[in-house]
């Protein structure tokens, strides 16, 4: 998935900067030093890099999914997958756009700004799917914590109507602060760069409690809820085992802990994934101002970022019908050869270790 987006980059420095003159700021731009602008440079095409194995990623997982029909049983977790993909593509293009330093002129350059540049299209990606990973938690709790009242009350319009706001809330958020506190002169985009300091402290205030506060107090109570009930149900199928319990129920209780596993390890990818942003959000929200400048955000947005490039590999490891279809893809060929060359390495290991323990019993013979 990814992570993070100008948004609350550029609003943070709006938040953190007194008011100078243009005289001050150009000066300041002037004395940028190159080591900088280097180091820049390489944040910007490491940022790329991940998202080009994101995409991919996202992508081989999502069709993985669907060729194992996992579109109709978790439609959630498709879709987090959508919105994954959705994110890693527009954050190549976007930090595309910005390796490419353009002049941004006329209508074309504001809609360039306000799109691309201002990194918008990945935050509606971003957002979005850490609403949709909330859901799926809560989904997972429903029916397993609270399994007779899912069966009875959860409708699929409620699980397409969670899909939907997760697609529409960001856009309903983000689109109108961009485009009132956005715009171009002389060439450069300002994206977010009009914000006042009060809206954004509100905005940034919000934005920790919504995906940090709340999204980890979900993950840290549903999944604790959900870990003793499962601990709970394998007791009883235990003891319904000796009495011989019905496969088919063995094999679905089985899926859905797998199920579970690979959702528990995406959720804990993500805490960990995003204490550093969270720690840097609380310090600039507190005003001490010490980590939204310089290398310490820059390395918390690279731990961010490296959470779209690990997270499809948790579905490939750990979900069992990601994994038969990704296995499935291996040309046979290719296994046979490998199981092949692997066994004339065993073989030729043995050999050697029985023509040393040969060479040793002659040498033996020869001094006797």
């Amino acid at each position: 998935m990814a992570e993070d987006n100008s948004t609350c980059t550029h609003l943070s420095v709006a938040m953190t900067t007194d008011d100078v003159d243009a005289t001050q700021t150009a000066t300041a731009n002037t004395m940028t030093s190159s080591s900088s602008i280097d180091a820049q440079f390489y944040f910007f095409c490491a940022v790329v890099i991940m998202g080009v194995v994101g995409t991919a990623g996202n992508a081989l997982i999502l069709y993985a999914l669907m060729a194992a029909k996992q579109h109709k049983k978790h439609p959630l977790i498709v879709n987090q997958n959508v919105l994954d993909l959705f994110g890693s593509f527009f954050l190549v293009v976007s930090y595309a756009v910005k390796l490419c330093d353009i002049r941004y002129v006329g209508a074309l350059g504001y809609w360039l700004c306000v799109t691309l540049y201002s990194e918008v299209l990945v935050a509606y990606g971003t957002y979005g799917s850490r609403i949709n990973i909330a859901a799926v938690t809560v989904e997972r709790y429903l029916k397993v914590v609270h399994s007779t009242w899912s069966k009875k009350k959860l409708r699929s319009w409620m699980i397409n109507s969670t899909m939907a706001f997760s697609w529409l809330m960001p856009i309903a958020v983000l689109t109108p602060v961009l485009l009132t506190t956005s715009g171009v002169e002389d060439g450069v985009c300002f994206d977010f760069g009009y914000a006042s300091k009060d809206m954004t402290f509100v905005y940034m205030v919000w934005y920790l409690l919504s995906f940090y506060v709340i999204i980890f107090t979900i993950f840290i109570v549903c999944y604790g809820h959900m870990l003793v009930a499962i601990r709970r149900q394998a007791k009883v199928m235990a003891a319904y085992s000796a009495a011989g319990l019905n496969t088919s129920q063995t094999q679905s209780n089985e899926m859905q802990i797998n199920v579970i596993k690979t959702m528990i390890l995406v959720c804990a990818l993500y805490i960990l994934s995003h204490i550093p942003q969270a720690v840097v959000y609380v310090d600039l929200i507190v005003g001490s101002n010490l980590l939204v400048h310089g290398s310490v955000y820059d390395v918390s947005r690279i731990i961010q970022f490296l959470y779209v490039t690990a997270n499809p590999f948790v579905y490939a490891v750990k979900f069992d019908p990601v994994r038969k279809v990704l296995k499935d893809m291996i040309p046979s060929g290719m296994v046979v050869r490998f199981n092949h060359a692997m066994s004339r390495l065993t073989l030729r290991g043995s050999r050697a270790v029985t023509d040393s323990g040969d060479q040793e019993l002659a040498d033996m013979r020869t001094r006797v």
